[in-house]
């Protein structure tokens, strides 16, 4: 047997991003899984993003530096049953608390375990006895089941960054059934916050899954047992400090500094998603210059939403009434030398965006329900201990479970919201600092290489598992 330090890791997940060059804005996933693999080193296997008429051959294999991105091709049909269909038109919603926005299909459904079965045949070629296996969120539940279907007994864990649903809401699902029982066949299963940890012990004690909660975290299923635990994601602080520190000097942001002509600068970065709060978090800002007219001229709100699902037509939706809300407001608003909202929907650079966020007084993360939200984390990490901005932060991100030191505000509430703005605003120096130190002292004790590490160890421990629960 390979020593522990010396077997291969093995990330997979449903999308592989390749580093850019560029520096192009990336989610959190992707960000949290390259500084993962950074030290290690390993294999990142998953889609690549192209669409074929066929089946994909072997994985394409690229090195960069230590990592090995494997990847593959779907068809247009596999792409948008399991992708756009079940993953995206069901289980998003459900693991978001939004059931109106399901949307089955037994089709779709049909498709995402065919593309799990696709996924494993494909791992499976490049596999060796020794590696451990670490598959990501709610595209690939069922990828653990079909790799002991085929006879593997590697340490396989996964990773949902999404909020994980208790069993009321998770019942409402064609199919919730088969997908806790291939939960099961995981040695470990990680969540970002305790409250997800909970709501996913809510599903072992039901008759649709052969498991018995016991002590430390641990569950008997068939075969053994699995570790189901949290995990919460973290950030690489000094990088995020050095990317804010080295932005300063840069013409892009010194352009943006001086365009705001002195006025503080509120800033949210998001995915263009639904469950983000972005209407929600406008409408609070209106209510914000609503209530307090005085800060009417002195402020301008930045609302980045980089696109997201394109095509897909409730995407198109929220796009659509995100700008109609932002240029009502503005046309509302308005002056001759002064806009209040900036609505930028693209992407912004990373070394960039860490340098808006040192910049900006406060900032805004106003999901309706969110896995952890790393932007909420990279906004602390980048200020300035000197003189922070304050973050206004949903009690409905899982990110709330660390940083309370935030201004923690109930996102469909938008007096509260807009009251939490003007409380960040107007907060003393020396408070802004301790709750900045308190929260960066967080950040630190639970990066990136802190989750990363933890949750490997915990695969590393596991037991034999024998016998696996099936995929039928």
């Amino acid at each position: 047997m390979t020593d522990k330090s010396d077997r291969r890791l093995i990330i997979v997940s449903n999308r592989v991003a390749m580093p850019r060059k560029n520096g192009a804005a990336a989610g959190g996933l992707t960000v949290g899984i390259l500084a993962a693999l950074k030290d290690q080193g390993g294999v990142w296997f998953g889609w690549n993003g192209r669409l074929t008429d066929r089946e994909s051959g072997p994985p394409d294999i690229v090195t960069r530096d230590n990592i090995d991105f494997a990847t593959i091709s779907l068809n247009q049909a596999d792409y948008e049953q399991y992708y756009n269909g079940y993953s995206n038109k069901v289980l998003w919603p459900v693991c978001h608390y939004l059931l109106d926005f399901i949307q089955y299909d037994a089709a779709d459904f049909d498709g995402y375990r065919r593309v799990n079965a696709l996924f494993a045949r494909k791992l499976a070629s490049i596999l060796e006895p020794d590696d451990i296996i670490w598959v990501h969120d709610y595209h690939l539940i069922p990828l653990a089941a079909e790799l002991r279907a085929a006879g593997f007994d590697n340490p396989i864990g996964f990773f949902l960054h999404v909020p994980f649903p208790s069993y009321e809401a998770l019942r409402a699902v064609p199919g919730h059934d088969y997908l806790l029982r291939t939960l099961c066949a995981y040695d470990v299963i990680g969540f970002h916050t305790p409250r997800d940890l909970a709501a996913f012990k809510t599903c072992l004690s039901e008759p649709v899954v052969d498991a018995e909660p016991l002590s430390d975290n641990r569950v008997a299923v068939a075969g053994g047992e699995l570790i189901a635990d949290v995990f919460p994601i973290g950030v690489d602080v000094d990088d995020i400090v050095e990317l804010a520190g080295k932005a300063q000097g840069s013409k892009k942001l010194r352009s943006m500094v001086e365009s705001l002509n002195g006025r503080e600068l509120i800033i949210g970065v998001d995915r263009l998603d639904y469950s983000k709060g972005l209407t929600q978090r406008l409408l609070s800002y209106e209510r914000l210059l609503e209530k307090y007219p005085n800060a009417q001229n002195d402020l301008v709100l930045m609302q980045i939403a980089p696109p997201t699902r394109t095509g897909v037509r409730t995407y198109d939706e929220i796009r659509s009434e995100l700008e109609q809300t932002s240029g009502r407001i503005n046309g509302r608003f308005s002056e001759a030398d002064w806009v209040p909202i900036r609505y930028l929907n693209k992407g912004i650079d990373r070394k960039t965006l860490m340098g808006m966020f040192r910049h900006a007084a406060v900032g805004v993360v106003t999901p309706v329900r969110d896995g952890m939200n790393l932007v909420a984390k990279e906004y602390i990490a980048a200020q300035d201990p000197a003189d922070p901005g304050v973050l206004v932060l949903s009690g409905l991100a899982g990110a709330a479970c660390e940083l309370d030191q935030a201004i923690i505000v109930n996102p469909y509430d938008r007096d509260e919201v807009a009251d939490g703005i003007a409380h960040a605003l107007n907060m003393p120096l020396e408070e802004r600092r301790e709750r900045h130190a308190s929260m960066l002292a967080t950040l630190r004790q639970n990066d990136i290489t802190a989750w990363r590490t933890r949750f490997v160890d915990a695969l590393l421990s596991r037991t034999h598992r024998g016998a696996a629960p099936g995929v039928a």
